[in-house]
């Protein structure tokens, strides 16, 4: 007999996933915009040649995901409205923190206030798993991942914008009303209420709920090497161009950082539609053109042949996190949702501080190249795969 769980949550309406969105999308802001700035951030400090910029641009990540499961845990316990809103609370405290630090050691504490309070991501995909399912909760979480791209993209702008009249240090606590304003926001919508379901069982498993935790297990890996393989390219692409490509601004390489990231605001809706029946296959897909992508990057030595392969890297993006999605609004049923988006949390953040270090061990030993090339490899790895669970999932 099946195991009696929680009973469908109301349906939130398409305004309140928006509003939803646009918190994370002001949390994320602050989040992703200033770690850019902590080289020059730190001399004010004390830290006069900002060694230890690479180890603090991390720690929120690292401390972020050993607190996610706990997050999660206690939002199934206590309520997701309840601790999305902590998490809101705990952002602004932290940046409130760092933008009053006077000293390395305090503007580190703050950071590691900002990992442990904070697990937005945790936080809001919990909240509408509880009140979404099936392909409004994928699109929903599509449309999360959107916000973060969309913040990832004009935050660093804005910050550097502000620079001349207010520093990057200081701006931490400006932009702690954001997520002050998301709270309020969040005050006005629904706590999804608490029930019964059955947790979905295929017929041909030989016992019940195989099918779920193999689906979690696939969607924790590629969870992990997606996010492994992706950011990898992150912290020394500028580097890149600037070894590759003589005489190249400013605004040239930031927006071909932000060229993959544009690709999925543009691309996300129609690549959800295409691929809201298969998964495996967009994830195989992603996979593919991100290996390729990455290749790329290590042979293209022209603005032309770097904005081919940043758009290759950007439809493997699309297709990962939307396809990605997908496969977690399927995992998710018949389980505690906070629960399970803090795990991944945990899964997604040990993959983004593991590309950090290869990164950096990488760059260092090898140069700006050795990044990509190592990204490449974990893509092809798990090609195979993913074409392995498109072809054995029955």
């Amino acid at each position: 007999m099946a195991t009696l769980a929680r009973t469908p949550a109301p349906a939130l309406g398409r305004r309140q996933v928006h509003a939803v969105a646009a918190c994370y999308f002001v949390a994320s802001f602050a989040a992703l915009g200033l770690p850019p700035y902590l080289t020059s951030i730190l001399p004010e400090l004390g830290d006069t040649t900002a060694h230890w910029a690479g180890l603090l641009y991390i720690v929120p990540t690292v401390f972020g995901g050993l607190a996610a499961p706990l997050w999660g845990r206690l939002a199934d316990r206590y309520g997701r409205k309840r601790l999305l809103l902590r998490a809101q609370l705990g952002l602004a405290l932290s940046f409130l923190l760092a933008g009053a630090a006077d000293s390395l050691p305090t503007f580190t504490a703050a950071l590691v206030l900002q990992g442990i309070l904070g697990g937005t991501f945790a936080a809001t995909n919990g909240y509408l798993a509880a009140g979404l399912d099936g392909t409004r909760l994928s699109w929903a979480l599509t449309l999360m991942q959107g916000s973060a791209r969309a913040a990832l993209v004009a935050a660093p702008i804005v910050v550097g914008s502000l620079s001349p009249w207010l520093s990057p240090h200081r701006q931490y606590a400006l932009l702690a009303l954001l997520p002050l304003g998301a709270a309020a926001m969040l005050l006005a919508l629904p706590e999804p209420r608490e029930g019964i379901v059955l947790p979905p069982v295929r017929q041909e498993e030989t016992r019940p709920g195989t099918a779920q935790r193999r689906l979690l297990r696939e969607l924790y890996v590629f969870e992990f090497a997606f996010v492994f393989s992706t950011v990898i390219s992150f912290p020394y692409l500028i580097a890149l161009l600037g070894d590759r490509i003589s005489g190249i601004s400013p605004v040239v390489s930031g927006s071909l950082f932000a060229l993959p990231h544009l690709c999925y605001l543009l691309f996300a809706a129609p690549v959800h539609s295409a691929f809201r029946d298969r998964p495996r296959l967009g994830i195989a897909l992603g996979f593919t053109a991100v290996a390729a992508g990455l290749a790329g990057h290590a042979a293209a030595g022209s603005l032309i042949t770097f904005t081919a392969v940043r758009l290759l890297l950007g439809a493997g993006l699309t297709l990962g996190l939307v396809c990605l999605s997908l496969l977690a609004a399927d995992a998710v049923r018949g389980r505690s949702p906070g629960r399970m988006f803090g795990s991944l949390e945990f899964v997604s953040k040990g993959g983004a501080v593991a590309a950090g270090v290869v990164a950096a061990l990488g760059n260092s030993a090898f140069g700006p190249t050795a990044p990509v090339l190592a990204g490449t490899a974990v893509a092809l790895v798990t090609v195979a795969a993913a074409v392995h669970a498109l072809f054995s999932h029955p």
